[in-house]
């Protein structure tokens, strides 16, 4: 064996096999990009997956959660992993002893701390390790947000131990059900998970023979050193850098003016960045999404930011738009004066109605007010647009997943030991039976009722099965979370925390189980031991919620005023905007309710029709495909990905998405196009170079400067010059810092 490994394959089958060219998969793209071979002797439960698997778990846990409290938040993604660790894993199986034991304890199986050379099979485990609990690459828990905003922003107290559990139950208990979903979604060859071929194809490219004089290795430490010089640059010396406004710059009195260029603030018209951590922000790397994803996010984003906007705000006024800011993700009295939500919230943690009829109706920034708007047509629209267009083929694929023969990857699969099903039950009752315990004996910390979660639960494992079919046939994910606090609210209003708790077991345990059974998939593809996998993904979880939590806990407790723009030193860079719209959501939502809001009580009753119009929109593109089959382009109208284009946006800016555009642009058109062997080798690795960086410069900075309070203090360290972004425009508002109309 040469190693300890959980499974061993069935010494009856031969390394390779011998199928039929029938039994190869049915989806041209699987067979383009997946090998149709495996050698089950590969090594995966190794010394080198453990150390790798838990440092990178541990190293970018910590990273994400440490950089999503500050203004440009720069997610680490597991393709960074991926590329980081090969010359790591190379180095270690060429240092390490080869010496082997036999464990006794294990049935005198033989182990060594290097088996042999570093295989594809555990940088695959490894990067799954470094991956786990972050659903769909989000970065960090989803539920260290509850944390967050009960600490910083509510000025509540809630336990370490409470929080834990509350991140722990939310990331594992999708996990339970969805195991017991993969002989529907996993094992089938038209359940092909298109998102999982860019993996499998970066792993294939990076354990290739590399014969070349610059090869991958050396490129990425060049290009990191390069990143991580720089960055301090933008991250210390110049932080004007991040934001170039300079029509601004130019016209240093105008509001209307500081409104349209300010990237941070306004519509962003002309901003650009020097800083990756910018680019790279919310939207993730620009290198390595598709250029004809750009082009949809692009189309959909000029006409939300350069058409809605300015007609709505400017033309018609829309909801007395001109009272307040043009951008902004803050609450607002009907003077344009920042709402006080500490004084209607009251000593129950519920809401406090003899205030709240003294501050009034709760009104929002022109543009988040159209966020919720598109939010809602985005919803809509994904359930029409997937029905029309893809509803036939998932149908038929989803058929033939249980009454076509196996292909040859599920024929492969089968020479390794399954998960047992009371794995899935076990994990799913234990984590159901703690989650209770936090919701009875710690309500007073969490809010939610016990029936609010078993209705959550419901929720979540009602959708699993069909988005989890939409994402393996068509890489689009409808989300959960605006319909489970739309729900909540309706159902309990004037309970912030509970409303939140009761979105996030309700949307992050479907995604985290569409996440853990497209990981599946990839170890599927990558022929991956199935309790390997469940292994991995599951200890993972555990871990990097575990450090989740704590780096939250270190820097909530550690940096005075943390989230509270009014209150930080002046460009401060720990304004946590994430946070920030996770708070407004929780006190439109929760506290105040919908019906005081989007209801017949509040402002914005108007913006349900957007669920109208969002469902209707496909409608009109698919009659028009039938009645003209022959042009070709209007299939590609994909309302979801338009309409759902600023979906980041708040806390994104136009200035994120301005130079995502252009850098996606060049790169994946441009390179991709007259320098293809270029893009080919280097392109991904230069991505996580550029990643890699910027975090360690940034946590440099910050244990080496920030910490010790010492800044620089003059005009390229003072923002981006557009203070007047964030004035109103409307006649007699008066607002501090902004002149008088």
């Amino acid at each position: 064996m040469g190693t300890l490994d959980m499974e061993k394959p069935s010494p009856s089958i031969t390394t390779n096999g011998n199928f039929d060219e029938d039994d190869d998969s049915p989806i041209e793209e699987v067979r383009l990009t997946v090998p149709n071979t495996d050698d089950p002797t590969l090594p995966v439960w190794t010394f080198r997956m453990w150390f790798l698997g838990l440092f990178s778990c541990g190293l970018l846990s910590f990273l994400n959660q440490f950089f999503s409290y500050r203004t440009e938040p720069l997610i680490i993604t597991q393709i960074t992993v991926q590329v980081a660790t090969l010359p790591i894993g190379h180095f270690l199986a060429a240092i390490l002893p080869t010496r082997r034991f036999k464990l006794p304890l294990c049935g005198n199986r033989i182990f060594s701390l290097n088996p042999g050379p570093f295989n594809m099979k555990e940088h695959v485990l490894i990067s799954i390790f470094a991956n786990a609990g972050s659903a769909f690459g989000s970065g960090s828990a989803y539920a260290v947000g509850i944390v967050t905003i009960i600490k910083a922003f509510y000025r509540r107290n809630i336990t370490f131990v409470a929080g834990w559990l509350l991140i722990i139950t939310t990331q594992v208990l999708g996990y339970g059900w969805a195991g017991l979903m993969r002989k529907y979604v996993v094992e089938p060859a038209h359940m092909w998970w298109p998102s999982t071929l860019v993996q499998v194809s970066l792993f294939r490219a990076l354990h290739e023979k590399d014969k070349q004089r610059m090869t991958r290795a050396k490129f990425f430490v060049i290009a990191l050193v390069c990143s991580f010089s720089w960055y301090v640059i933008p991250g210390y010396l110049f932080s004007t850098l991040t934001s170039i406004s300079w029509v601004c710059w130019i016209f240093s009195k105008s509001v209307t003016a500081q409104q349209i260029g300010s990237g941070m603030r306004g519509l962003g018209l002309g901003a650009l960045t020097l800083d990756w951590s910018a680019v790279a922000s919310f939207l993730f790397s620009p290198l390595i999404c598709p250029f004809f994803a750009i082009m949809n996010v692009f189309v959909g984003y000029v006409m939300i930011i350069y058409v809605v906007m300015p007609v709505a705000y400017w033309g018609l006024d829309t909801y007395d738009a001109s009272r307040f800011p043009i951008f902004s993700s803050h609450l607002f009295t009907s003077q344009g004066q920042n709402y006080n939500i500490t004084a209607i919230v009251n000593n129950k943690f519920e809401i406090d109605m003899e205030h709240y009829d003294e501050q009034g109706r709760i009104h929002l920034s022109m543009f988040f007010a159209l966020t919720y708007g598109f939010g809602f047509a985005t919803i809509a629209s994904t359930l029409t647009h997937v029905a029309l267009f893809y509803g036939r083929e998932i149908y038929e694929r989803f058929r033939a997943s249980y009454k076509g023969k196996e292909d040859v990857h599920t024929k492969l699969m089968r020479r390794y030991e399954d998960i047992p099903s009371w794995w899935f039950h076990l994990l799913l009752v234990v984590t159901v039976f703690v989650s209770l315990v936090l919701c009875i004996f710690l309500k007073d910390q969490v809010q939610m009722p016990w029936w609010g979660l078993i209705f959550a639960s419901a929720i979540a494992f009602m959708f699993t099965l069909p988005i989890s079919i939409i994402t393996a046939t068509t890489n689009q994910t409808p989300g959960l979370n605006i319909i489970t606090e739309y729900v909540m609210g309706v159902i309990l209003p004037g309970r912030p925390i509970a409303n939140v708790c009761f979105k996030t077991y309700g949307y992050m345990s479907m995604a985290q189980a569409v996440s853990f059974l497209s990981d599946f998939k990839l170890g599927h593809y990558m022929k991956i031991p199935p309790k390997s996998m469940f292994l991995v993904q599951f200890i993972g979880t555990i871990f990097a919620g575990t450090i989740n939590i704590s780096v939250a806990w270190w820097l909530l407790n550690s940096i005075e005023n943390i989230c509270q723009d009014d209150l930080l030193p002046k460009n401060s860079p720990w304004t946590c905007p994430g946070d920030r719209v996770f708070f407004d959501a929780s006190v439109i939502w929760g506290l105040v309710g919908p019906r005081r809001i989007f209801g017949s009580l509040g402002n914005y009753s108007t913006m349900n029709w957007f669920f109208l119009g969002g469902a209707v929109g496909p409608i009109v593109v698919w009659l028009f495909h039938k009645a003209f089959p022959a042009h070709s382009w209007i299939p590609l109208i994909n309302l979801p990905v338009l309409l759902g284009a600023t979906s980041v946006m708040p806390p994104a800016t136009p200035l994120n998405y301005n130079s995502w555009v252009i850098v996606g642009t060049i790169f994946n058109f441009f390179i991709f196009r007259y320098r293809k062997k270029w893009w080919q080798r280097y392109n991904y690795i230069l991505s996580a170079a550029l990643d890699a960086g910027v975090a360690f410069m940034a946590v440099l900075l910050y244990f080496s400067l920030g910490l010790e309070d010492k800044s620089l203090d003059w005009w390229g360290t003072n923002g981006e010059h557009c203070e007047l972004a964030t004035c109103p425009t409307a006649k007699g508002i008066i607002v501090d810092g902004c002149p008088i109309s």
